[in-house]
């Protein structure tokens, strides 16, 4: 059964030009394959949570739990794996991942890489499998920077009895623009008391435009780790302005290192700049 969804096809988006669940494969008995044709015509165009009996999907993990971190040009492959219980066996499941408002306006969204867009079961006993699907991206042809953020895992799954469960969300999780931090603090060496100028740039992948470019109105905190110290404390908050742009000044007190640190968003993952050690005479 293949019902289609065309999906930023002219943008270069994560698309799913075909949103496809294969035809399940019938338990034996009367009338079991056109009760599961009807399970998967009826999930597909009602993406609504559905179910029929005991089956039930559990333990839904995306990349290890993990945002997933893309580059300009980044090709990841991850997995989203999963259980699924059924009193009769399980027969098949399937997880789509998708990114929009809800699934009937989804504006982007991605099949497992296997063939039939299945995900592999594997019988853990007679009536619990441990289902697991590869997902492979990259940045440059399948994304553009407005699916940066929340993603959903839509799934499906179906015991040998023609039971079955479909839910539209199953688990969220992150695709997130890679971001990049610089500090400079200057002059080096100073002399106690005078005035240190730090200065940075907080950027991030543009899946749009294949740079890195500026991230502006964000608040970015100034850390300092003290000569011999473990920990770096913070000292101020400074919010990046055009391009991206970090500057803020401080009085030399004694030897350390400063660094800028960014806390991260739904779209941006979490960095800090390499420090810069300033020696105070």
């Amino acid at each position: 059964m293949r019902i289609r969804v065309t999906v930023a096809a002219a943008t270069g988006a994560l698309a799913l030009s075909a949103l496809a669940v294969p035809a399940a494969q019938a338990a034996e008995g009367p009338g079991a394959t056109s009760a599961a044709r009807s399970v998967v015509a009826d999930a597909v165009k009602t993406p609504a949570d559905d179910s029929r009996g005991d089956t039930a999907i559990s333990n839904v993990v995306v990349n290890g739990g993990k945002d997933i971190v893309l580059g300009t040009t980044t090709k990841k492959t991850f997995t989203v794996s999963f259980t699924v219980k059924d009193n009769s066996g399980v027969e098949w499941a399937q997880a789509i991942l998708w990114h929009g408002p809800d699934f009937d306006h989804l504006d982007g969204g991605a099949v497992a890489d296997s063939s039939n867009g299945r995900a592999t079961c594997t019988k853990v006993n007679a009536t619990t499998s441990n289902c697991k699907s590869a997902y492979t991206v990259k940045a440059d042809v399948d994304l553009i920077d407005s699916l940066a953020g929340s993603w959903k895992v839509w799934a499906i799954a179906q015991g040998t009895d023609g039971n079955y469960v479909q839910k539209d969300n199953v688990k969220g999780f992150r695709i997130q623009r890679l971001s990049k931090l610089t500090v400079n603090a200057s002059p080096e060496p100073v002399k106690k008391g005078k005035t240190i100028t730090v200065t940075g740039a907080l950027t991030r992948a543009s899946w749009n435009s294949g740079k890195y470019l500026g991230y502006t109105g964000q608040s970015v905190k100034l850390q300092f780790k003290k000569k011999g110290a473990s920990a770096y404390t913070t000292v101020k908050t400074v919010k990046s302005t055009s391009g991206g742009a970090l500057k803020t000044t401080v009085k030399a007190s004694v030897d350390g290192t400063f660094r800028y640190s960014f806390a991260g968003t739904t779209t941006t993952p979490v960095v800090s700049a390499t420090g810069d050690y300033v020696d105070v005479k």
